[in-house]
């Protein structure tokens, strides 16, 4: 695997906050084809983590480098572009539109990015044939499961091909067995290629399902764990030595 994500020596301050950064000295790799999961307490920088890989915010000091790309350094212009097609979002709770249909919910999407009616209808087509809701295209998003619905969501995260889908605490507002499904479906995603970067407060769940476990604790990396398939066990941890994070 090549490096997609670096975050080097990042510090986020946010007004008010220079006591308490958001992030104080965060260097991090995420590999191209990853499972990560990021996690802590309410507070721990694992929101703003996101915000800045997506190139919703930047950061005070240090450089994130996403595909060679600093985002830090880019204009408004190219980041605009990049999150049209770079990264794919899922939310908690699904942000779909209501007054549109489950096919034209994920068409937008490719739309906005300048892809012409045709192309959308069909790669959104093929993306909700692959995550099993051909049969809701039509419905709107009131009329769905909640399940249904994050599988909308993730359907129109995937239309662009983003080199990454950022997952922000995803199973959050559905029931277990739904919220089991839907990592079960970025699993599978995973496991075709595509890098998945998830947010989650659950330490079981992102034990059970990623490949690898970051927690942050106060804006720093507190600890770095590999996840490795075993057969005498659903999961071998095997720690990662975390260079000494300043108290």
């Amino acid at each position: 695997m090549t490096r997609l994500i670096e975050l080097s020596d990042v510090r986020k301050l946010y007004d008010g906050g220079a006591k308490h950064p958001a992030l104080n000295g965060v260097s991090l790799g995420v590999e191209r084809g990853e499972f990560l999961a990021v996690m802590g307490p309410s507070g721990s920088g694992k929101s703003t983590l996101l915000n800045l890989v997506a190139g919703l915010d930047r950061p005070t000091s240090g450089r994130v480098l996403v595909n060679g790309r600093d985002l830090g350094r880019a204009g408004e212009a190219e980041l605009a572009r990049y999150r049209r097609s770079g990264v794919g979002f899922v939310f908690q709770f699904f942000n779909l539109l209501g007054s549109l249909s489950v096919l034209e919910n994920v068409m937008v999407a490719a739309q906005l990015a300048g892809s012409g009616t045709a192309a959308a209808r069909q790669r959104a087509r093929e993306l909700l044939a692959q995550l099993g809701i051909t049969d809701q295209a039509a419905r709107y998003p009131a009329r769905l499961s909640g399940g249904q619905q994050q599988r909308v969501a993730i359907a129109r995260a995937l239309v662009n091909r983003p080199l990454m889908l950022l997952a922000d605490e995803p199973t959050g507002a559905l029931d277990s067995r739904s919220g089991e499904q839907v990592m079960e479906l970025l699993v599978e995603l995973n496991s075709s290629g595509q890098t998945v970067l998830l947010v989650t407060h659950d330490a079981k769940l992102a034990a059970r399902y990623a490949g690898r476990v970051v927690s942050l604790v106060d804006g720093r990396v507190a600890d770095d764990v590999v996840l490795q398939a075993s057969t005498a066990s659903p999961a071998e941890v095997v720690r990662v030595r975390v260079e000494e994070v300043a108290g």
